[in-house]
């Protein structure tokens, strides 16, 4: 029996239901950032609901990519 490995897409993130500028808008309404809130929100998940989550994780995902793809062009 043959195991078959998934490839990795590199391009997911255009697969992805995103609201933009929603994660922000919360941040607004409590008076924050939206780094702010990411910290709040990855330091006690269990305090914000599931959706509110996720999006805490996908920006802390997105700000690493820009992160990384930043640091490789002023490396150039």
């Amino acid at each position: 029996m043959k195991e078959t490995k998934k490839k990795k897409d590199k391009k997911w993130i255009q697969g992805a239901e995103i609201k933009e500028g929603a994660f922000t808008k919360k941040a607004k309404r409590k008076g924050i950032t939206s780094a702010q809130l990411q910290e709040n929100v990855l330091a006690d998940p269990d305090k914000y609901d599931e959706k509110t989550v996720k999006q805490a994780r996908l920006r802390q995902t997105l700000v690493g990519l820009h992160k990384k793809k930043k640091s490789k062009k002023e490396s150039n």
